[in-house]
């Protein structure tokens, strides 16, 4: 008697959704969590998750101190099962809890949700981002995400603000697979294209890898602008739409990741490290950043001076003030002090310019719904949870520069080196009052570990030490063969 055998693929029934339906999906949940509340928009997602059986597992993200990004996945039905008691070993986290105290608790931020593309992540997978709790509920101090999600709705409760921001996010595609962890310093990284700013060939590899990117980003509700090979051989730029500072955030982790993905599928290396090579421009994380009002943005003024208000200028010369003692947080590796080089567009000056892509803060053409400051000194490897909770708490609660102050003969410039970034961020008040003395001293400790690892003078060739100690790229293994 003959049986009948099937086939292996037809035994997998998981969930996965056309691009074009994900991207319907994924921006009409944007617009749900933008609009109703909290609990219904838990409601809706539990509803979802019970009704559709092909999801075989809840991904759930959360970002360390150092802006590392850890994912992990749920069973779906352990996970709506477990709601009230999703626990993880914070001890095996760089920069979370000691071992005699590791227990640390995950609560699912339901207005986060994303829909994958199963080619990017696997099939029948949906993600979340997590807040991080203490074993008695209270936030975790050292979640950034966590801590700025309350600093938002705190702004907005008792001011009546709200925070956006649009990040330009650069980065290299190098060839070869895993080309940090494995980075020799003789040889150096190797391009996989010798096009610039607009003029890749529509079919070599840096111009495939941004096309499958930029489709997955869409998919995932980025609403991208614009999608270009930048100045720099081998280097891109993907630019999306402004969002909610939390969901901008949100937005870096996920853009990083997704690139990551789709260069190893290609074989190659997605790398933000802010100065991969020498002599060619490095790597940034143009932040724009505004704030409204009851859905008007406080930022334009058509009289002021460049089109900014009042309160812009207020905010953005505090952040002038502060800016050597913030250093760290926007540029917090040893390799980013790389490209703060002015000979290569390095946004190093601590002042503010409409034309000046030297300036640390840029004031771009811009109209009412536009108007923004620019921060142009912030590397692609940033924390972008801690940036912008400092970036808010700066240019709300800093002390101001004042103009007559920005214009002095004597121009100030950024740290050239960690150790000095490191220095002014261990002496700042302001930075302790914002991070609060725990996170801070441990943020600095984190980046002093790097740096003792690497020589203080930069020197002319990138170093191996820089590379695969940098917090992006090391492991255990890697860290402990020191």
């Amino acid at each position: 008697m003959a049986e009948n055998y099937t086939k292996q693929g037809d035994l997998k029934n998981f969930l996965e959704i056309p691009y074009d339906k994900l991207e319907e999906m994924n921006l009409k949940a944007k617009d749900r969590a933008e609009s109703a509340s909290p609990a219904a928009i838990e409601k809706d997602c539990v509803e979802y998750l019970k009704k559709e059986k092909r999801i075989k597992a809840v991904t759930l993200c959360f970002s360390d101190i150092e802006g590392r990004l850890h994912m992990l996945d749920y069973d779906k039905k352990f996970l709506l099962d477990s709601l009230s008691n999703l626990t993880f070993d914070g001890s095996s986290i760089r920069g979370f809890t000691p071992q005699h105290e590791s227990d640390l608790r995950l609560e699912v931020d339901w207005s986060s949700i994303r829909h994958m593309p199963s080619d990017i992540f696997g099939p029948g997978k949906v993600i979340f981002f997590a807040t991080v709790l203490n074993r008695d509920r209270t936030p975790y101090i050292s979640d950034f995400r966590g801590r700025l999600k309350m600093l938002t709705a705190d702004i907005k409760k008792k001011q009546g603000l709200t925070a956006y921001a649009a990040p330009e996010i650069e980065g290299f595609v190098v060839d070869g697979e895993n080309a940090e962890q494995n980075f020799d310093a003789q040889k150096g990284f190797s391009l996989i294209s010798s096009g610039g700013y607009y003029h890749s060939l529509p079919q070599d590899k840096l111009r495939v890898f941004i096309d499958a990117a930029a489709e997955a980003q869409r998919a995932m509700g980025f609403r991208n602008e614009k999608d270009h090979p930048e100045v720099a051989p081998s280097q891109f730029e993907m630019n999306f739409s402004y969002a909610e500072v939390v969901r901008a955030a949100d937005n870096i982790q996920l853009y990083k990741l997704i690139c990551r993905q789709v260069a190893r599928s290609m074989g190659l290396t997605a790398t933000f490290l802010p100065k991969p090579f020498m002599g060619i421009n490095g790597s940034g994380m143009h932040t724009n950043f505004s704030l409204s009002k009851n859905g008007k943005n406080i930022f334009y003024d058509a009289k002021g001076e460049e089109g900014l208000s009042s309160a812009a200028w207020e905010f953005l010369l505090k952040i002038l003030n502060h800016a050597p003692e913030i250093c760290l947080i926007l540029n917090s590796s040893v390799n980013s002090y790389r490209r703060l080089d002015p000979h290569f567009e390095a946004p190093n000056q601590i002042k503010v310019s409409a034309i000046d892509r030297g300036s640390m803060i840029r004031i771009p053409v811009a109209n009412e719904k536009s108007a923004r400051i620019e921060v142009r000194s912030v590397a692609p490897d940033a924390n972008p949870y801690l940036l912008l909770y400092t970036l808010i708490r700066t240019g709300l609660e800093g002390k101001k520069l004042t103009k007559d102050e920005t214009k002095r003969d004597r121009l100030r410039y950024l740290p050239d080196n960690i150790y000095d970034a490191i220095a002014l961020a261990k002496s700042s008040k302001l930075l302790a009052e914002i991070m609060g003395e725990e996170s801070k001293e441990k943020f600095i400790k984190y980046k002093q570990a790097a740096a003792d690892r690497s020589p203080k003078a930069l020197g002319t060739t990138v170093k191996r030490t820089e590379v695969i100690y940098h917090h992006e790229v090391t492991n255990q293994l890697l860290w402990n063969n020191f």
